[in-house]
């Protein structure tokens, strides 16, 4: 029962929030349906792309959700679930809600432009550079822990290779992703190109996807991990350089139907649970933990359940781009964040199932033990029902870890092109030294995040996932400070945002220091483990340095733009 009042508690709560304080920032901030958006004033077929609002809603919740919801909160709930049952919500409703919906605003009223550009008008040129290496230092962090969640949901430890009957969950995984690629690409062809319309083809995708499930449960696919790693960054590069309507927008927008099934499953598991007593609840209110102490790191670890700066990414680099009313912002930009929290208050739910058994190190990843702890809810471990749950649930998961890598991968070609061209040049091809030509070109800085990204994503996700956080958090608290500075020079209400961005640059710049420090000893006295190389550790202190130093200067120009903005 205990289950089921905290999922009550946290739905109510988030209604509330989305109900109240969404449409009081809308306000504040006039949104217009009168105005056009850039998908309309910019369209190129390439990227800026108007979206049906169903469609641009499953894209962008897709993205934003990735496997962040279910790891962060699942890794966290050793703090205990009162922690991580408030930040999720105090967190989604008045830190993350607003960062998202900020930056969706701030880019659709600046052409479609990312955080840098919106940077470069508020707060200069010099600032703009700083954050877009500070954000490609971020997304390479995040392409690295996707890509290590995805290799490790399909990768599995014996022999078989190829196709194989009587799959494992990795294996079944595996199959359905790849026949969801191909599902994908039919779709947008016949959605785009053939003038099929939203409905019927949702319900024959809906239908299509019922059929590759049930492929994959009895023919599976199973390759070595470095393999899986070599093919999803061969897929993400692809998937980055052509245009949205024919894989982006088509994959996300079924793979939502994943997410949202996943969710119903879940709620009508922790219901039944709740009045059979077919699973209890244990994680105790509150715990001390190795992880450290909770205040900076329970911030960090529940990351994109509660608050992420790589929302702000999205908001900015694609959705914007394929807003097709400024009515709609609010419900893909601040309702997707609220329904995200949603997600990490059902992923402690469902660690809370298998707590003990989490714990001890049974589980291999925290997207196992979501799926082992719903799957738990409705038969025993080994009963027909909970392998079957248990593997569609570790689908949903990897299906989403690959659509928030479709999009940072798109995102870091952006941003890496945006780097090297000067003012008024607007692409790679107008730039005026063929040294920046070459650098600019989008082949160039996809090849380069996803080389170093696959790379990166050999190492352990314990190693990465810490770092992730702090970064992705770091960069909420610069995105915060983005949008209030854009919105000051706006002559708009940008005071709500100051206690959100002084409080998540203060939790992750102390996180950094932390690490910093924990791997100056590490590195000093030699103690590497197996199978954990002495260079990931020069890796992440290197990174936290760099990430500090960086955060460190767009805060002083930040304070510099405020002063100036309250002596006006």
């Amino acid at each position: 029962m205990t289950a089921l009042l905290i999922i009550i508690a946290a739905v109510a709560l988030l209604f509330c929030g989305y109900v109240f304080y969404g449409s009081y920032l809308a306000k504040q901030w006039g949104i217009d349906p009168s105005k056009k958006t850039p998908a309309h004033t910019r369209t190129d077929g390439v990227d800026y792309v108007p979206a049906k609002p169903a469609v641009l809603m499953g894209h962008h919740f897709s993205s934003i959700a990735g496997a962040g919801p279910i790891n962060g909160p699942i890794q966290a709930a050793v703090f205990g679930w009162v922690p991580v049952f408030l930040w999720c919500v105090i967190g989604g409703i008045f830190f993350g809600g607003l960062q998202d919906f900020g930056s969706l605003f701030a880019s659709i009223r600046n052409d479609g432009k990312s955080v840098g550009e919106i940077i470069k008008d508020s707060m200069g040129k010099t600032s703009k550079r700083l954050f877009i290496i500070f954000a490609l230092l971020v997304l390479i962090l995040v392409i690295a822990s996707f890509v290590n969640v995805v290799a490790g949901t399909f990768f599995t430890g014996d022999a078989a290779r190829g196709f194989v009957g009587n799959p494992t969950n990795n294996q079944t995984t595996a199959m359905i992703s790849f026949l969801f690629i191909i599902l994908a690409v039919v779709y947008g062809f016949v959605t785009n190109r053939c003038g099929v319309k939203t409905l019927p083809a949702t319900i024959a995708g809906i239908i299509a996807i019922v059929a590759i499930v049930a492929v994959g449960l009895n023919c599976g696919l199973a390759l070595s991990r470095n393999t899986w790693i070599v093919l999803i960054g061969a897929y993400i590069a692809v998937a980055s350089l052509i245009p949205v309507w024919i894989m982006l927008q088509p994959r996300d927008y079924l793979s939502s139907f994943l997410l949202y099934a996943m969710m119903l499953i879940a709620l009508v598991g922790i219901i039944v649970s709740a009045f059979t007593g077919s699973a209890e609840f244990t994680i105790p209110a509150v715990n001390s933990s190795k992880l450290g102490s909770m205040f900076p790191t329970l911030f960090i670890t529940v990351a994109c359940g509660a608050c992420s700066g790589f929302h702000s990414l999205i908001a900015s680099g694609t959705s914007s781009k394929q807003l097709d009313n400024e009515k709609n912002a609010k419900v893909i930009g601040y309702g997707s964040m609220l329904i995200e929290s949603a997600l990490g208050i059902i992923s402690l739910i469902a660690v809370g199932m298998v707590y003990a058994k989490w714990t001890s190190g049974k589980f291999g990843s925290p997207s196992a033990a979501f799926g082992a702890g719903i799957a738990t809810m409705f038969g025993s471990e080994g009963t027909p029902v909970y392998n079957t749950v248990s593997a569609l649930l570790t689908l949903a998961v990897s299906v989403f870890a690959l659509t928030s890598l479709d999009s940072a991968t798109r995102l870091s070609r952006f941003m890496f092109s945006e780097l090297f061209l000067l003012e008024g040049e607007a692409t790679w091809r107008d730039a005026s030294s063929p040294l920046r030509k070459f650098l600019a070109n989008p082949f160039v800085g996809t090849t380069f995040m996803v080389v170093v990204g696959c790379i990166l994503g050999g190492l352990k996700l314990g190693a990465i996932w810490a770092l992730f956080g702090s970064a992705n958090q770091l960069l909420a608290g610069i995105a915060l400070l983005a949008v209030a500075a854009w919105l000051g020079n706006a002559g708009k209400n940008n005071k709500m945002f100051f206690i959100p961005m002084a409080f998540m640059l203060a939790a992750t710049l102390t996180q950094l220091v932390v690490t910093v420090i924990k791997q100056v000893g590490i590195i000093a006295a030699g103690e590497f483990k197996a199978g954990d190389p002495a260079w990931g550790h020069w890796f992440q202190l290197l990174f936290a340095a760099a990430m500090a130093i960086l955060a460190v200067f767009l805060v002083i120009e930040g304070v510099k733009t405020f002063s100036k903005q309250s002596k006006k």
